[in-house]
């Protein structure tokens, strides 16, 4: 096995040599993670079909689970799209560079594997000064699913990144942990209205507000996994987010689910399971479990969607079988922080009353 090569860089002002030298990994039909406000991306020529291929055995990902082309520049679009609506370049100036996903009808020069054989492509251009470097520097679009194997929590630091891929991978660009902390909101711009396809960084209330006319896809907000036949954004068809352990999420009133989530405690434990609670500051101190951990305040749910995957992975450092999860208000980035909760639950969801 190969040692990935780690390189350290400034979030802010990364050195161009290290720079350098992680895109001549992308230029040669490597792999190099690098960093997002997001989450940590795995990153290949996306108009390369044989490096697209290597990303996906490197992350045991599903062939038919598109991941999104980011770009450095608006007019990198116009070549990866068959056309760019108003309504897109609208978004483009107002969001962009940020947590914004948009997918566009794709262009013959994209090969088949980089958008899982669909007619359509889902594009972003991040918003941190590493990944733009990378993409200037590698003089192409780079293909970037999140940085870990497949189903597993997405990686917030570098450390996660080689927890998952260490030898896997060519190189690692370390800038720290991410902003943000979930991944990208994922917007269909070839139906009518728009569609949220997986919320995410930017919010739907946000885009309501731009657009006027925007609908949530019913898997947004779905309590039990939908049948799909073809899926135009990552996170929709395939088990993800999950860490080894057994997620349960309990949701409703607060003091409903403080209590739900101790007599779930209790029962677990009295079957010989190690227990762990993800609560949030207002409730942390109510708990009894082997591991307790808050996610942040209810009041800011920014920093709450920050911590979620940083946590999910803690619990199974410290060995829990089973991870009872408080639900949080799915309202603003709570509602990226629940579709996430729920899907690395299996929509295993308790309703407390």
């Amino acid at each position: 096995m190969n040692k990935t090569l780690v390189l350290k860089v400034d979030s802010e002002e990364p050195d161009v040599e290290k720079i350098h030298v992680a895109a001549d990994f992308i230029k040669r039909g490597g792999l190099v993670a690098f960093p997002t406000e997001t989450v940590y991306g795995l990153g290949a020529n996306a108009l390369n079909a044989e490096a697209v291929l290597a990303l996906f055995e490197a992350k045991k990902r599903p062939l038919d689970n598109p991941p999104i082309v980011h770009v450095c520049d608006v007019k990198d679009v116009c070549r990866l799209a068959e056309t760019v609506p108003s309504q897109a370049e609208a978004l483009m100036e107002r969001f962009w560079p940020g947590p914004l996903t948009l997918i566009f009808k794709r262009s013959d020069v994209v090969p088949d594997v980089t958008v899982a054989g669909l007619d359509t492509i889902a594009v972003r251009m991040p918003r941190h000064n590493v990944a733009l470097a990378l993409i200037r520097e590698s003089d192409c679009p780079i293909a970037a699913p999140s940085a870990n194997l497949a189903g597993r929590p997405s990686p917030t630091s570098a450390e996660h990144v080689l927890d998952d891929l260490g030898g896997r991978i060519g190189a690692v660009l370390d800038a720290g942990p991410t902003v943000v902390g979930v991944e990208s909101t994922v917007l269909d711009l070839t139906v009518d209205p728009p569609q949220v396809l997986r919320p995410g960084g930017t919010t739907f209330e946000v885009l309501l507000e731009v657009l006027g006319r925007v609908e949530l896809n019913p898997a947004v907000t779905a309590e039990k996994a939908l049948r799909m036949e073809k899926v135009r954004s990552p996170g929709l068809r395939h088990k993800h987010y999950a860490p080894d352990a057994e997620v349960v999420v309990v949701e409703g009133e607060v003091d409903a689910v403080v209590a739900k989530v101790d007599e779930l405690v209790k029962l677990y434990r009295e079957d010989g399971r190690r227990v762990g609670v993800l609560a949030t500051d207002e409730t942390v101190s109510r708990y009894s479990a082997d591991v307790v951990k808050s996610l942040g305040s209810r009041s800011d749910l920014s920093v709450v969607a920050r911590n979620l995957f940083r946590l999910l992975r803690e619990f199974d450092l410290e060995g829990v079988d089973v991870i009872v999860a408080e639900g949080v208000p799915a309202e603003g980035l709570g509602l990226a922080v629940m579709n996430r909760l729920r899907k690395a639950s299996g929509y295993h969801i308790v309703k407390a009353r």
